[in-house]
């Protein structure tokens, strides 16, 4: 899945020749593009209708982790963009991660099939245009679909992240925190939906309720809306996507063999109908990272380019604690050398503060033909440095794969506004077979480390095994040794289920939910385990004190 596969012809670009030089205004435009450091190669100036193939516009690899938006209207050339740039990136050391909507982007590991618009397009822009693929896995949501399964703990995934997907008000997203709290308090893992639902439910019930009341500001009507919510969700399919063994964000870290960054592919066609869940999933991946990876300040190249397609969503009917603590993670992120490009149709569907940050602009055409439309092209403009061309006469006429392009120089200032005719990519435009697609997730070293879900001990079984008369999950250590001879045997089946070889740039193949993880007995044992929270800070038992921003649940990284 690795080799670079060069099976496909070259197309060379026809020579430069004697162009005539360039106007002044564009002449400045292509200064301001002319890079001394690695750089990916975007395309080439468009001026007054022109296509100036000795002017490139490139982007600095050293500013790919300051984010970036690629927007436009449908059928512009974006998922075209967001390849080309994986393409380089991969070929540059960067692995990357994409979210892939409609199956358009399987193809990136298979070479590029020749024809006359390629060539025609390698002609206006000097490429040398070369078939090739590129290393790739590919994951799907639960299992759903073609790919590797992606899951996550209920306990990893957080209140905040899960109150979204269950659309939850402010006041109940709230509530869900405490609730999280408690269990996170009393030793009560949850690593699938029925241990929250057990949870809430022996909350609300007549022998949870004295618990209930020690949770402050939590109601038994908003305790039974919860319930009812999950226990819709679960209904509708959804805990597929929540479960072990859970999937370790560093595997998105790798390169191959041949030193190229290995590019992540997410298959989501299967769960397009549920545009929320998917969304907010892949601002888990991103929180994961975020907790996880140490600080390296500013670094010669990313350590990972993460592509949030449809990023409308994750923004719709999010609430403003939502909303600050991915504003906070995109602005923290940097730092730990993970860049993060936002795919939208316009600037205006991403929040101002989130916008402020994305120094990497790549916008396609956009549509006038309504008033909204009209206001919306005019906000795009707007958002643009002063620019030599009339933007809003040029953002709709461009043609598919142009874009106007402006980026951070190699000292951090934007680069002047480029109109662009993009790069073809070299790998292929399209999907490959389902037959090619599930061949290449079996053969992959993680399907056997992820394929097989694994139902181990946790918070449901341990509220259902309370003893007779018992009042809540402290009473549980009088259950004792036979409680812990199970949960022993659970857990070396968790760990012989998901036991790989470490890959490169990852961790090893053990669940994580399970490194260096006590007996149940041991994590509902009371005041002697939780006194030793302040000296324990890393451990597994310490996880209620040391949530992310999102509230995800922060571990260690072996």
């Amino acid at each position: 899945m690795g080799e670079r596969e060069t099976a496909r012809p070259a197309v060379t670009p026809e020579a430069p020749g004697s162009a005539p030089a360039l106007p002044g205004p564009a002449l400045r435009i292509a200064a301001g593009y002319a890079f001394t450091g690695p750089a990916l190669d975007l395309g080439a100036l468009l001026w007054d209708g022109e296509c100036h193939a000795d002017a490139g516009i490139r982007v600095p690899l050293s500013m790919l982790n300051r984010h970036g938006l690629v927007a436009g209207a449908t059928g512009t050339g974006k998922t075209k963009t967001l390849q080309l740039i994986t393409e380089q990136l991969s070929a540059q050391g960067v692995p990357v991660f994409l979210a892939d909507m409609k199956g358009d982007l399987s193809g990136i590991c298979a070479p590029g099939e020749p024809g006359p618009r390629i060539e025609e397009r390698a002609r206006d822009v000097h490429q040398e245009w070369t078939a090739t693929g590129f290393p790739a896995e590919f994951y799907a949501l639960g299992g759903i679909g073609h790919g590797i399964p992606l899951r996550a703990t209920v306990t990893s995934f957080g209140p905040l992240l899960l109150a979204k997907v269950l659309e939850l008000n402010p006041t109940q997203e709230q509530s869900l925190g405490l609730i999280f709290h408690y269990a996170d308090s009393k030793g009560l893992e949850l690593v699938d939906l029925k241990d929250l639902r057990a949870v809430v439910t022996f909350l609300t019930s007549d022998e949870g309720k004295q618990e209930l009341k020690s949770i402050g500001g939590l109601s038994t009507a908003t305790a039974g809306v919860i319930l009812r919510s999950l226990t819709a969700f679960e209904a509708q399919g959804a805990g597929d996507f929540f479960g072990e063994p859970e999937f370790d964000t560093a595997e998105f870290l790798r390169t191959a063999e041949d030193g190229r960054g290995v590019v992540s592919v997410l298959e989501l066609p299967a769960v397009q109908e549920r545009p929320r869940l998917f969304s907010t999933f892949l601002m888990w991946l991103l929180a994961d990272l975020f907790h996880d990876l140490p600080e390296v300040g500013d670094i010669d190249r990313p350590k990972l380019v993460f592509f949030l397609d449809e990023a409308h969503l994750l923004f719709d009917d999010a609430s403003e604690a939502f909303l600050d603590a991915l504003t906070r993670t995109v602005r923290l992120i940097r730092s730990k050398g993970v860049g993060v490009f936002f795919v939208t149709q316009t600037p205006k569907d991403v929040p101002g503060d989130v916008l402020a940050q994305l120094g990497n602009r790549v916008q396609h055409a956009l549509r006038a033909f309504t008033p909204d439309d009209q206001k919306a092209l005019k906000a795009t403009v707007r958002t643009f440095p002063d620019s030599d061309y009339d933007l809003e006469e040029l953002l709709t006429g461009l043609g598919t794969g142009e874009a106007v392009v402006t980026v951070l120089s190699e000292k951090g200032a934007p680069t002047p506004v480029a109109a662009t005719r993009l790069r073809a990519p070299e790998s292929r435009m399209g999907p490959v077979e389902e037959a090619e697609l599930e061949r290449r997730v079996r053969a992959s070293a993680l399907h056997a480390r992820y394929a097989q879900a694994v139902d181990r001990e946790s918070a449901y079984e341990r509220l259902a095994g309370r003893p007779t008369g018992a009042k809540g999950p402290d009473e549980m250590r009088a259950a004792g040794e036979d409680t812990r001879e199970r949960s022993s045997g659970k857990t070396r089946e968790v760990r012989e289920a998901a036991e790989g070889g470490r890959p490169e740039g990852g961790r090893s193949g053990r669940s994580r939910a399970e490194e260096g993880k006590p007996s149940v007995v041991e994590q509902v044992t009371g005041s002697g385990v939780f006194r030793s929270l302040a000296r324990s800070m890393g451990t597994q038992i310490g996880r209620e004190i040391s949530r992310s921003l999102f509230g995800t649940a922060r571990r260690r990284r072996r």
